[in-house]
Parts: structure tokens; C-alpha cells; sequence
């Protein structure tokens, strides 16, 4: 897998917001983009396909990445199926286990594709039979490769049983939940990194560190955090509708100013394991486990 810049394709819940993402997804594309990241859950994998037409780049030059979702743990053969009939397209470069925990037993139909933050125990996602049924996809050539979005803990029960290693592992990554210790164990297991939720949203924008680097620079604040990612010689999936901006972030992740070493330093001060994206309720709960069954330290 080519660790490149992508282009985060969730669009809402809203079902006429995801229809409409075809047009900043094709404006993404034309300011340089070839990495576009959706998922089942997201719907906007048919938004990708129609944008990935309508510009005319062969389609060997894009890589697309789509999600297993939570509730598809016994029908991983059927839903790379539905994905691939949404999206038009004959096989995806990258399909990932969205979420490493799954909801049994549930049929994904219903209208409401986004999770409900629901209290109690399920079955774990990274069952020996979910990802043998992975694999299989892999096996079928529909999928280029497969990976992930799980933490050390839940990585290392996956290993137990394994036939194929992750080839990709996307993680919530930002100066604020550095994820040293878990980019370290990828590292050693020849598994990729790409990072969710990089510039870590208004946090990212108004921490007055960041803030004084980027004016030493003359950038934005969120630039000057997808360079800090690019140093460390990861990738990002960013989102932005705004066509200006994507240019802008796709220009920072493939071509970065350099850091001095000090400047670098007090970026990677500010990690204090915060996680923005998913983080648990006043329950200690996140979608109904615990921080201690995902494998969150």
C-alpha cells in the first residue's frame, strides 16, 4: 500500500448531503487528490465512483479506500459486494474493518447508517471468522488489500489467527493522542499507518502552541499540523468541501516546509493521549464498551 494523502468522504448522515459529495470529491481530484477514503457507513461510496468517472483520471491513478461497517460481521462477502455495486467500480484498493468491536446479530438495511451509541455488551468484530472472511475478500481480487482501524489490544488478538497481517491500520493520530507506542508496534509488524481526525479540529486551530508555530511559518494552524504528520513520515485523511483548502492541505501532506528541531519538539509536547473523534461518555463507555475492552490506554 502507497502511503499517500486521502481525501476523508464522509458527508453527513443526511442522504441528499451524500449524493451531493460527488462535487467536492471531484473538486478534490482536480486540486491533486488520488486517495479517496469512504466507507458503507458514510454513504458516499457511490459519490466516489461517479466523481472518479466524471474526471476523467484513469482509475489505476486513484486509490479508493472503503469500510466493512459495524454491523456486517458475518456478512463480509455480501457487503464488499454491496459497496462495489454502490461505487460502480470493479475492485477497491483498500478495505478496512471500520471499528473493531461489532453490533451481532444486525442485518445493516436500515436508513440510519451511523452507530447509535449502544449501552451493553456485543460480540467482538475481530473474530477469527470476520477476518478469515476478509481474507477471502482479498482472495477474490475484488480488494487490493486489507487493514484496520484497531489499537494494540485488539491488533494483537487479530495476529493470534491471522493468515494475512493488516496491511493498513487507520488510527484517530494528531499532537494530541501521538499514538508513539501503537506506531511502534505497526512498525514492527510491517503494518502501515494512516491517520483520522489529523489536525484535530478547533482543538488544532486555537492551541496556542500550534498557533505560534504556524505564524513562525506563515501557514495556517492546521497546516502546520499535516506537516508535523509528514515528518514523522505518516499519512493523513483530511476533509474538506472547500476546494481552496483542499489544495491547500494536499500541498502541506505531499510537500512540507521544514520543522527545526525545537519547533518539532514542542509540538510533540503537547501529546496527552485526548482522543477528539471517539471518546468515551460520562459512563467511561464508547458505543457501549469500555476504554479497557478497546484496548485505549
Amino acid at each position: 500500500m502507497r502511503l499517500i494523502p486521502g481525501l476523508g468522504c464522509f458527508a453527513t448522515w443526511d442522504e441528499e448531503k451524500q449524493k451531493e459529495a460527488k462535487h467536492w470529491i471531484l473538486s478534490a481530484l482536480k486540486s491533486g487528490y488520488r486517495h479517496l477514503d469512504t466507507a458503507w457507513i458514510y454513504g458516499t461510496e457511490g459519490s466516489v465512483g461517479e466523481a472518479i468517472r466524471e474526471s476523467g483520471i484513469d482509475r489505476k491513478e486513484i486509490t479508493v479506500t472503503t469500510k466493512l461497517p459495524w454491523h456486517h460481521p458475518g456478512y463480509v462477502l455480501e457487503s464488499i459486494d454491496e459497496s462495489l455495486r454502490a461505487a460502480k467500480l470493479d475492485y477497491f484498493d483498500l478495505y478496512l474493518v471500520h471499528y473493531p468491536q461489532a453490533v451481532g446479530g444486525i442485518r445493516a438495511t436500515e436508513k440510519s447508517r451511523g452507530p447509535e451509541r449502544p449501552s451493553g455488551s456485543h460480540e467482538s468484530y475481530y473474530s477469527r471468522e470476520t477476518w478469515a472472511d476478509m481474507e477471502k475478500v482479498l482472495a477474490s481480487g475484488k480488494v487490493k488489500a486489507i487493514g484496520i482501524s484497531f489499537s494494540e489490544k485488539t491488533l494483537k488478538e487479530l495476529l493470534q489467527t491471522a493468515k494475512v497481517i493488516p496491511a493498513m491500520n487507520q488510527i484517530e493520530m494528531h499532537p494530541f493522542l501521538a499514538q508513539t507506542k501503537l506506531l511502534q508496534f505497526c512498525e514492527e509488524h510491517g503494518i502501515k499507518v494512516t491517520a483520522y481526525t489529523p489536525t484535530a479540529y478547533e482543538k488544532g486551530r486555537t492551541d496556542p502552541v500550534i498557533v505560534e508555530i504556524a505564524k513562525k511559518y506563515g501557514v495556517s494552524p492546521p497546516q502546520a499540523i499535516l506537516a508535523w504528520h509528514v515528518k514523522r513520515g505518516r499519512a493523513v485523511t483530511t476533509k474538506s468541501t472547500n476546494e481552496a483548502h483542499q489544495r491547500e492541505n494536499h500541498m502541506v501532506s505531499t510537500v512540507p516546509f521544514t520543522y527545526s528541531a525545537v519547533l518539532a519538539g514542542y509540538m510533540n509536547a503537547l501529546d496527552c493521549n485526548l482522543r477528539l473523534c471517539k471518546y468515551p461518555n460520562e459512563q467511561g463507555m464508547v458505543y457501549g464498551w469500555t476504554v479497557e475492552q478497546l484496548g485505549w490506554d
